[in-house]
């Protein structure tokens, strides 16, 4: 077993943060009512409009797509997409597999 360092190690964060980041901003495009584009990630997501009830439902889905067992309070603790951003990559197993890898998978990259 070879343990990933230096660039191949922040290759594989880099490409497990964008697939999270491309999922996220999609999910709450909907949640939101607003193109993904107009979503600053270092932002609060209260301050566009989320409610527990649609905080509650990205939890949900995230457990769904990523087989996470998520807490309620996730929006409180990480309010923003940049910070939901690092703790999803953080506890999210390697990219090379999973929903994260085929997200990036369909959109051409790997």
């Amino acid at each position: 077993m070879t343990i990933p360092t230096g660039r191949h190690a922040v290759a594989a964060d880099t490409a497990k943060a964008d697939g999270v980041y491309e999922w996220l901003s999609a999910r709450l495009s909907l949640y939101l009512r607003r193109a993904p584009e107009t979503i600053d990630p270092t932002v609060p997501l209260a301050e566009y409009g989320m409610d527990s009830v649609a905080a509650l439902s990205l939890c949900g889905d995230l457990e769904d797509e990523f087989g996470l067992e998520v807490e309620p309070t996730l929006l409180w603790d990480y309010p923003t997409v940049t910070s939901l951003v690092r703790h999803l990559t953080a506890v999210l197993p390697d990219p090379s597999t999973g929903p994260v890898a085929e997200t990036a998978a369909a959109q051409g990259r790997h």
